[in-house]
């Protein structure tokens, strides 16, 4: 806390001229240079748009006249030279009949005085005086300057709150996948040409060939075979197995025999049906890989389980009761009339390969969905269009594919609370807001938009209202607490907004830290910013200037001043500089 003694200094608590030497008053004008004092801080500093004016003034025994009277008045001293008095306070001697403060002669004493004035931009350049008048006759002492002007590097605050964008579900590849089966007779691992033709392998068929028409890649076909457990276990593992491999064999004879008709234009241009075969892979036995085999003993449950069998219940039972397979066979054959049940309606099912071909299906390509999204954005889904949206860094081209997207799926909050996002990048803040407001009523309580919605409300100045929308976004994200270090900044509370940035590394991660008076970590995250901009070294050498350091003070004003011309006035007046202001070499860097 700095402090200065004034030779002649109406201070707090001055005594008046004019009154009777016998009552002490003209030694106390004599003396005045004994009376110390301190205002903290100094220069005074803009603290969330009010400034905080702390003064401490104390006396030294016998100075302060038994029967003085004083109001005293600190008065701030605009930079336009207008002046705005703050709260006044009365100081007496111990024997005064007036009501104040007593300042005792024998002992001397002391005064604090606190208060808070709202910031106005004439206070960069002002400084805080005392005027102070004798209250027995009326008469005033000439003013004092205690103070200089107040540091506003608080409002070097940027508008870089963070808006979060919702995420498209588009997938460069689709996962696609046909399921056949194989149906044998009972001990036998031959496959029926019945099989091949029946329903369920045309519809694979066609599977194959619309994935080669647009252009599937093929991941693999897996093969699991099954024997029904009415058999002895040996030969049913044998005979799960050698089914395996005959639906391989069938398969890959279908593949190598399938064609398929395509249109294309010949010479002179005429379109012709031509037939072409499928992939070569579909008909190698190495792509097919065998998965389980065995007796299927679940089948089998479940089977029984969802059929009309009146003992259903008995034979779940059965299963339960004895865990060996034959033992379980012997007794459910046991009940003949019920097993002849199984045997038409439940064991034949069981006597399957199932065929499972995997596939992935390739979107659009990013060119062609960039050229869709602006010739043609109604042929895109909402994924696409989303996504496609994520292709260009120029904001006027994402708004206009998010309002597309909007248009064609209006109950997508996705779409309207993008569209928000990048009308905020545009400054188009009362569209934002609108889109906001509609993303909000068609996902209630949505934590990202609850975070948007704060964002529009602190650049609204409405910074009560943004914290409690950003309290609501809880889960959305660092972005949040970004954005409640922003608020934090600007209503002053400064230790909060340097946790509350995080790991982010930007300018106002850094002015948070300057102001939170952490200098070193300010500086490594402005650093780590690669912030190159004309306010990044401004701020830099305000930092360096905090920290004594005069030469990086210099260069960081040099560079800030060559980038933006307009900061030289900005360093000149600003009392981050105060203490360099006739230093030569910080003139030359601002010339």
């Amino acid at each position: 806390m700095k402090k200065q003694s004034l030779k002649s200094l109406p201070i707090l608590g001055l005594a008046a001229l004019g009154i009777a030497g016998c009552n002490g008053f003209s030694k106390m004008i004599k003396d005045a240079s004994k009376v110390t004092y301190s205002v903290t801080p100094n220069p005074l500093q803009d603290n969330g748009d009010s400034v905080a004016v702390n003064i401490s003034a104390h006396y030294p025994a016998k100075y302060f006249a038994k029967k003085a009277d004083v109001t005293v008045t600190p008065t701030l001293k605009m930079s336009d030279g207008s002046t705005v008095a703050l709260k006044s306070v009365n100081l007496v001697g111990e024997k005064a009949k007036g009501e104040g403060q007593k300042i005792s002669y024998e002992n001397g004493g002391s005064v604090n005085y606190t208060t808070k004035v709202p910031y106005t931009a004439n206070m960069k350049s002002d400084e805080l005086d005392i005027k102070a008048t004798l209250t027995n006759n009326k008469k005033e002492f000439p003013a004092a300057k205690i103070a200089d002007g107040t540091i506003t590097t608080a409002l070097l605050i940027q508008n870089d709150d963070k808006l979060i964008a919702a995420k498209d579900k588009f997938q460069k590849t689709i996962p696609e996948y046909d399921t056949t089966h194989i149906y044998y007779l009972i001990s036998q691992s031959g496959v029926r040409p019945a099989e091949m033709n029946s329903a369920e392998m045309k519809k694979f068929k066609d599977f194959v060939q619309t994935g080669m028409m647009q252009g599937y890649t093929w991941d693999g076909v897996n093969v699991s075979a099954y024997a029904s457990p009415d058999g002895e276990t040996a030969m049913n593992e044998h005979l799960a197995d050698d089914r395996a491999k005959s639906a391989i064999k069938a398969m890959t004879e279908l593949m190598k025999n399938m064609k398929m008709e395509v249109e294309k234009a010949d010479d002179k241009g005429k379109m012709k049906k031509e037939k072409m075969p499928v992939d070569a892979k579909l008909f190698d036995a190495s792509f097919y890989k065998v998965g389980t085999t065995g007796m299927d003993w679940d089948g089998f449950k479940n089977g029984v389980q969802n059929s009309n069998i009146k003992d259903k219940d008995l034979i779940v039972r059965v299963l339960t009761m004895y865990p060996d397979h034959d033992a379980r066979m012997k007794e459910i054959k046991n009940m003949a009339v019920t097993y002849k049940e199984l045997a038409d309606v439940v064991l034949p099912k069981l006597r399957r390969a199932i065929i499972i071909l995997n596939a992935e299906k390739k979107s659009r390509s990013d060119a062609q969905l960039t050229a869709l999204a602006s010739s043609h954005p109604d042929s895109l889904s909402v994924e696409e269009l989303l996504y496609a949206a994520t292709l260009t860094t120029d904001m006027n081209t994402k708004l206009s594919i998010y309002k597309a997207a909007a248009k064609q799926n209006p109950n997508d909050w996705r779409c309207v609370n993008n569209a928000g996002y990048a009308e905020m990048a545009l400054n188009k803040l009362n569209d934002a807001a609108n889109d906001f407001a509609q993303a909000d009523r068609l996902s209630p309580n949505n934590p990202a938009v609850q975070n948007n919605l704060g964002v529009v409300a602190r650049w609204k100045g409405d910074r009560k209202g943004a914290m409690a929308y950003y309290k609501n976004a809880t889960g959305a994200g660092t972005e949040v607490s970004y954005n409640m270090a922003l608020v934090d900044i600007q209503t002053g509370n400064y230790a909060d907004a340097s946790t509350s940035t995080g790991s982010y590394n930007t300018f106002n991660a850094s002015l948070a830290k300057v102001l939170n008076n952490d200098n070193n970590g300010a500086k490594s995250t402005l650093d780590a910013s690669n912030d190159q901009s004309a306010m990044a070294f401004y701020l830099r050498a305000i930092i360096c200037a905090r920290s004594g350091d005069k030469s990086g003070m210099v260069t960081n004003l040099k560079t800030a001043t060559n980038k933006d011309a307009s900061i030289r006035t900005m360093a000149a007046s600003d009392c981050e500089f105060l203490k360099f202001k006739d230093d030569t070499e910080f003139k030359a860097a601002i010339q």
